[in-house]
């Protein structure tokens, strides 16, 4: 099993940001029809829910991590 760094959760979700706001920015173009923004609606759904479950793994290592100058209790 792989360990997956805090460094590689941050990089997957500033790749999933990237497309979120690709994805945005089609939208706001108005030049897609219909069916093509049913889509990306769909696409950008699917993408907040990777991102906040990034969020979720970086929140979960940084509470996992002790504080410096902290020392565990007995």
């Amino acid at each position: 099993m792989v360990a997956v760094t805090a460094d590689d959760t941050a990089a997957q979700l500033d790749a999933l940001v990237t497309r979120l706001e690709r994805t945005a920015e089609q939208l706001r173009s108005g030049d897609v029809s219909p069916d093509a923004a049913a889509t990306l609606v769909e696409d950008a759904a699917s993408l907040a829910s990777q991102a906040s479950a990034e969020l979720d793994r970086l929140s979960r290592a940084a509470t996992a991590e002790p504080i410096p100058g902290q020392d565990p209790l007995l």
